[in-house]
């Protein structure tokens, strides 16, 4: 008998720093944004959050603004959701960061 595929992927949220503002696309994608909420990078990863975020820092596979402004993972925000399916994943991300910005954060979604 075959055993299901043990889920290894992952959400994740990375906190942006706030100088991310002066960078035009990402306020243009966030016109709502309040400016007392955080600024993050939702994603989902087929790796470790910590692990997809150090390759954010060290430039692989990198998204430009994690790589500039990313200060640090938010778990307190994802860690319930994971491990799960590739397409729960991607689904999530998607509705994880319409809900953080329905919250007034400044979000880029992978």
């Amino acid at each position: 008998m075959m055993r299901p595929a043990r889920y290894h992927h992952n959400v994740y949220v990375i906190e942006l720093h706030e100088d991310v503002l002066y960078e035009r696309r990402f306020v243009d994608a966030n016109p709502r944004f309040d400016r007392f909420m955080p600024c993050v990078y939702v994603g989902a990863t087929g790796l470790s959050p910590q692990q997809r975020f150090e390759n954010h820092k060290a430039g692989k596979r990198a998204n430009r603004f994690v790589r500039r402004y990313g200060l640090r993972l938010m778990p307190e925000i994802y860690d319930v959701f994971n491990p799960m399916p590739w397409a729960a994943a991607l689904q999530l991300e998607a509705e994880l960061a319409q809900e953080l910005r329905e919250k007034g954060w400044a979000v880029w979604q992978g």
